[in-house]
């Protein structure tokens, strides 16, 4: 009885001692980094890959002036009014264009243009100048 007495006051001790201490994240001793908690965890998790964020692109329409033309970049730059499609307010800006629209346009130009918009990526993919 004495016995189960001592193991059962040791057993309170231990716990009473453990209260209020924060877990401790083990560290590698050669490398004094976090230990991979893959590790600690079941591997099925460990081999699971993030599926990449679908984005759809996004179709606008937009009216401004060319401002500048970058051949070698392939850019296009414009001066455009707000563009809803978008939620951006009137601003200039570049875009990525085709070689075909960059030869096309001039320098002052007013133009109707169309954007494709992935994500932070916008392209000019076609574009009417004014008569």
């Amino acid at each position: 009885m004495t016995y189960v007495r001592l193991t059962i006051a040791l057993g309170l001790a231990a716990l009473t001692a453990a209260c209020g201490k924060k877990a401790e994240t083990p560290v590698a001793a050669e490398t004094n980094q976090a230990a991979p908690a893959a590790a600690a965890m079941n591997s099925d998790m460990g081999n699971m890959a993030m599926a990449p964020a679908a984005t759809a692109p996004i179709m606008a329409k937009g009216h401004g002036t060319v401002t500048v033309i970058d051949k070698a970049a392939g850019t296009i730059t414009l001066d455009h009014g707000p563009i809803p499609e978008a939620k951006w307010p009137a601003m200039t800006m570049a875009f990525k264009a085709a070689p075909a629209i960059t030869d096309a346009a001039k320098v002052g130009d007013k133009v109707d243009f169309d954007l494709k918009l992935t994500g932070s990526a916008s392209e000019v993919t076609a574009i009417h100048s004014e008569p």
